[in-house]
């Protein structure tokens, strides 16, 4: 949200301004879905909804989950809320303790640790190296496990690191899991449809079916139909804790939207290809980028495996100096050096818990990602 926030204040000056920090698909929503939300409205579908979400939707959900998952539960299991953020906190909201430690593997997503925190839990963050594709080893997990441990937050395609667990690296988590039944599981998996090359993605519950009585798998409707400004998503898992999720949320937003829903009822049964070519152009975008990016002496990026984004080392970079004599020491620093040289805008990877790495999205057409690289290596010619 900051960096949206300099985005516009650095247009508003008249610079130009070649965004790669948001998290946003380019592309349309399925045209059922758009339809359904304008004839929702041209029916009167403006009232307040079931607190859990419409039953319709979460039958669709229901059977999306087994079809597409390997996951059977009820849809009495299902909760559709305001975001998939919200889904997570209000799982915080209703298990969160004082002190309960959450672990958290670096780099993550901003929002994890802050929601930990505003319930007074502890994230315990995890840093996961490049050397293991920024992915949570069994080894760590165990290290980290103490009698305070509520929950594991899994995130597979991952934001920032595009990582991808296959079954057999969530097995073995899962496995270590097995000795702490205490231990709640939550698997974000709101990339799901974007996976690139050999990489293929697998539900937590598919891989580790012994969990399911804990896990709870997140999702949503922003990022694989694109609709990011309807804000709505939907948690599955155990009966206990999606009653205790509805309850927080009647005394919170009352209950999802209904246009948003209607929508994305829709969206559930949009054709089957309705993916394919934005991923084949989502895949090639992300090649060409990081090959880009990789060529920059400095800078190391290795190819997407999942989501829509890259995530470079800049380690290279660091102690140089800018032309106007500012020395680039961290990952913040190079990023607030890109905006004022290049008016190139990223995320540094401090703020997803890893240094010193960069974030850039390639979910934007592909010539300003290609100019964008043309300026960001322009920008670090001039470091000395």
């Amino acid at each position: 949200m900051a960096s949206m926030a300099e985005v516009a204040r650095l247009k508003e000056a008249g610079r130009e301004v070649l965004s790669l920090n948001i998290g946003e698909p380019d592309f349309a929503p399925p045209a059922a879905a758009t339809e359904a939300a304008i004839q929702a409205l041209r029916d009167g579908d403006t009232k307040y909804g079931p607190a859990q979400g419409l039953a319709t939707l979460r039958t669709a959900i229901r059977d999306k989950l087994a079809r597409d998952n390997g996951l059977n539960h009820r849809s009495e299991d299902i909760l559709v809320a305001s975001g998939a953020k919200q889904i997570i906190f209000a799982a915080a909201g209703a298990t969160l303790d004082p002190g309960d430690e959450v672990i958290v593997p670096a780099p993550y997503w901003v929002s994890y640790p802050d929601i930990v925190t505003v319930f007074e839990g502890k994230p315990v963050v995890v840093p996961c190296q490049a050397s293991a594709g920024f992915k949570l080893t069994p080894d760590q997990l165990a290290a980290h496990l103490t009698a305070r441990t509520r929950w594991l937050f899994l995130n597979s395609p991952g934001n920032p690191s595009g990582a991808v667990y296959s079954a057999e690296e969530l097995a073995a988590l899962g496995a270590v899991l097995a000795e702490h039944p205490r231990v709640l599981v939550m698997s974000d998996e709101i990339y799901e449809p974007f996976t690139y090359g050999a990489h293929r993605f697998v539900s937590t519950g598919r891989a580790c079916p012994a969990l399911v009585p804990r896990l709870l798998t997140v999702n949503g409707f922003s990022k694989g139909y694109a609709m990011t400004g309807l804000r709505l998503g939907y948690g599955a898992g155990p009966r206990w804790l999606i009653d205790a999720c509805t309850k927080l949320i009647t005394q919170d937003t009352s209950c999802a939207n209904s246009i948003s829903q209607a929508a994305a009822l829709a969206a559930l049964s949009s054709p089957p290809d309705y993916l394919a070519g934005h991923l084949a152009e989502y895949e090639s975008r992300g090649r060409r980028l990081a090959q880009a990016i990789d060529a920059i002496p400095g800078l190391c990026c290795a190819p997407p495996q999942g989501s829509f984004y890259l995530f470079p080392s800049v380690a290279g970079l660091l102690g140089k100096t800018a032309p106007d004599g500012t020395v680039i020491a961290d990952d913040a620093a190079f990023v607030a050096y890109l905006i004022r040289q290049a008016g190139v805008v990223t995320i540094p990877g401090a703020a997803f818990g890893l240094s010193p790495y960069i974030r850039l999205s390639f979910a934007t057409e592909t010539s300003t990602l290609a100019r964008a690289a043309e300026k960001i290596a322009d920008a670090v010619r001039r470091l000395t």
